[in-house]
């Protein structure tokens, strides 16, 4: 047994052998890592053995020997039983591989993903019926406007600075220890898409309101109908457009509704 671990066959064949273990499943065990893709795997294993190769034929006395190996069975008579068997085994694992990378498979696809998935018509806020389709910010009508700006800022920078920034653009102090990030507000591809019953659908449930469209990236938002009233939400969203400048969205029905 040590003769063959001191043969450079065997010692290039143990190398591979531990290389591909490594990189299949060794990597996936340290701490904060995931499983190697099996492309990526394939393109590490052509790297080692190619390393291997130019090692071992380096040296002329060393690639002899590593060569007589294969070269006793490709020609010794005493072999010819191995050498029928491999010649037989390397066509069908060959045909193995192939036809499972093109056999068909039975598993349903994979659930598109919406960054702003679809709203429910309703919803239920600390026990209060809400539906959302045509949902109008109340206090838009009500009071004045420039106290319950001030009153959202209050609750924006007592509760969603640390997370979405002092410059709303979602680099709050916290905001490195999540995945995905918070939100920017400030980007035009965020709430200057929505309307304010969304904003307040999102505020109000959280990440773990979320549709199945809306995973595997869930936001880590909190349902802040635990911690915050009804019109601490709708006033954080006045703050939120007025700081931003943007304009609520407003669906195409209410405009034509308007129109008639």
């Amino acid at each position: 047994m040590r003769e063959k671990l001191r043969h450079p066959f065997w010692q290039t064949a143990l190398i591979a052998v531990l290389a591909y273990l490594l990189f299949k499943f060794g990597i996936a065990l340290l701490p904060g890592s995931a499983p190697v893709p099996h492309t990526v795997v394939l393109q590490y294993m052509a790297v080692v053995i190619v390393a291997l190769l130019i090692y071992v034929s380096a040296d002329e006395p060393r690639w002899r020997s590593f060569k007589g190996p294969i070269h006793s069975v490709m020609v010794d008579n005493d072999k010819k039983i191995l050498r029928i068997l491999l010649l037989i085994a390397i066509p069908v694992l060959a045909g193995f591989v192939a036809f499972n990378r093109v056999k068909p498979t039975i598993e349903a696809p994979p659930p598109l993903r919406s960054i702003h998935p679809a709203p429910p018509g309703s919803i239920t806020f600390k026990g209060k019926q809400m539906t959302l389709a045509g949902l109008e910010n109340p206090l838009r009508k009500t009071g004045n406007l420039q106290d319950h700006y001030q009153h959202g800022k209050e609750v924006y920078y007592r509760n969603c600075l640390p997370c979405h920034g002092d410059r709303m653009d979602g680099a709050g102090h916290y905001a490195h220890g999540f995945n995905p990030t918070p939100l920017s507000f400030a980007d035009n591809g965020t709430i200057a898409q929505l309307s304010e019953s969304f904003v307040f659908w999102r505020i109000a449930k959280g990440g773990i309101g979320l549709p199945k469209e809306g995973t595997p990236w869930n936001s880590a938002m909190p349902a802040w109908e635990a911690f915050l009233s009804e019109e601490d939400i709708w006033s954080v969203i006045i703050f939120l457009y007025q700081q931003t400048g943007w304009t609520p969205r407003v669906m195409e029905e209410a405009k034509e509704g308007a129109a008639h």
